[in-house]
């Protein structure tokens, strides 16, 4: 049983001395009252009504103590556009500096204010830095298109690395529908890898989010990078969704989007075509979700590349859920160069559809993306416990399920559940290669695990003796 409240109680006998007393009092009560009034009304000022009078009191001046700043709560948001502040958006003369100024603007207020990039008009844009940290949260409406310049020239003297770049930024919401177009056709051209006669040289990223926190990126089309598309180095807690993605599937290095030493990141409803991988994962990143993911054209899922020039990489905690691949050079794959240290582990890719991929699920450990042959080395990333399950589709390569691991550093604890790849032009298989794991339920084409084959080998033995035997 609940006690009553103590609250009550003292209530009840306020009022039970109230209505005791009350007879006793009420003519000496009612004359203070009077007395008051009239004093009270005497004491104003000639006002001519109410709101006069409480208008008055609003505008005191707030009470404030010495050596403290008192910011009172913000009841509205700041908008403003970016045409108001110079910029012309007819794709032809330069907006730079009004983005500069109302980034600036927008950064030093303290109540929360939205940047809005109105739609139907052309930006262009130069290189710039949207530089934290801000006073308050900041929302990056972009209704329009904003576009590069298309001559590489325009970042000479410039970091050739960046086009759109944040960073330092808290609580930054970047959204609206708009476009953002890289214009990569030159820097394509001048890739190494479209003509080997060409040096090999760094582009910029579309859009780089560098130790950002509590940052949400969605309702996007990001298109003709050039190089990455999207790029996050360094931040925590992001979600990524609804995201469209895209970039002829010859132009070299266009990732999708890039996770880099971030952690707690999300990716949702997102489709990504691009010429390099649609989701690529590295160095010392973990907590990553990746679901609901349309990949195709480019080079699939990719946790690395790991290990370049004899790095640490940790990758751990990461799982794929829910994605469909369509005509992709790799699947779900796990990419080490050799000399490296470190490790990936703790990695599911699961419930995937694939149409005509090649290699649909790989673990490479002698990779080498480089114009000379790489020096065999003992050193590796180590990788480990790794599962694929639900993993059915078409596979345009023989070897459907491809691991090749270290000699000094096997892939240990894979895992296999419910694999089916077929192909369109006869039988799959599966390649092994310094590779330890078991698997459960249907799995096709049949896995290549040591343990396995031993395992099916006894059972065969064991079989054809009962079978002679009777």
């Amino acid at each position: 049983m609940i006690p009553p409240r103590k609250s009550t109680q003292v209530h009840t006998q306020f009022m039970r001395s109230s209505s005791s007393s009350s007879s006793s009092s009420s003519s000496s009560s009612s004359s203070s009252t009077i007395i008051l009034l009239i004093l009270l009304t005497l004491s104003l000022p000639n006002l001519s009504n109410s709101e006069a009078l409480f208008g008055s009191l609003l505008q005191l001046p707030r009470f404030r103590i010495p050596g403290n700043r008192i910011r009172p709560r913000p009841r509205t948001r700041r908008v403003l556009h970016v045409t108001d502040f110079g910029a012309k958006g007819n794709g032809i003369n330069d907006d730079t500096e009004a983005f500069a100024n109302v980034w600036k603007l927008a950064c030093s207020f303290y109540p929360r204010s939205t940047i809005v990039i109105p739609g139907g008009n052309i930006y262009l844009v130069r290189p710039i830095d949207f530089a934290g940290p801000c006073h308050a949260k900041i929302t990056l409406r972009i209704l329009g298109t904003v576009v590069a310049p298309k001559d590489p020239d325009a970042w000479l003297g410039l970091n050739p690395q960046k086009w759109l770049y944040f960073h330092g930024v808290n609580h930054l919401t970047v959204e609206g529908g708009g476009t953002i177009n890289g214009m990569g056709k030159m820097w394509w051209a001048q890739s190494c890898k479209v003509n080997t006669s060409n040096p090999c040289h760094h582009a910029p990223t579309a859009m780089t989010f560098h130790k950002c926190k509590d940052l949400q990126v969605r309702e996007l089309r990001v298109i003709d990078s050039q190089q990455m598309h999207m790029s996050f180095t360094g931040c925590t807690r992001v979600v990524l969704s609804n995201l469209d993605v895209m970039a002829p599937a010859r132009s070299p290095n266009t990732d999708g989007i890039h996770i880099s030493s971030s952690t707690m990141v999300q990716v949702s409803d997102t489709i990504i075509r691009t010429g390099d991988d649609c989701v690529s994962i590295v160095n010392n990143s973990s907590r990553i979700l990746i679901r609901g993911i349309a990949c195709g054209p480019g080079h699939g899922i990719s946790i690395g590349s790991l290990g370049k020039s004899d790095s640490w990489a940790e990758i751990h905690d990461v799982v794929v859920d829910g994605a469909f691949l369509a005509n992709t050079d790799n699947g779900l794959r796990i990419k080490t160069w050799q000399g490296g240290g470190g490790f990936a582990a703790n990695i599911t890719f699961q419930n995937v559809l694939m149409e005509n991929v090649s290699n649909p699920i790989i673990v490479d450990q002698y990779y080498c993306d480089s114009r000379s042959p790489c020096q065999n080395q003992s050193s590796a990333v180590q990788v480990g416990d790794i599962s694929f399950k639900h993993i059915k589709g078409t596979s345009a390569t023989e070897v459907a399920v491809r691991f090749c691991c270290s000699d000094d550093f096997p892939c240990e604890g894979m895992y296999l559940e419910d694999i089916q790849l077929v192909s369109y032009v006869g039988a799959t298989k599966s390649f092994c290669w310094e590779a330890q794991g078991s698997c459960s339920g249907v799995v096709f084409p049949p896995p290549c695990f040591d343990e396995y084959q031993t395992s099916q080998s006894f059972i065969r033995q064991k079989t054809d003796s009962y079978s002679s035997s009777t």
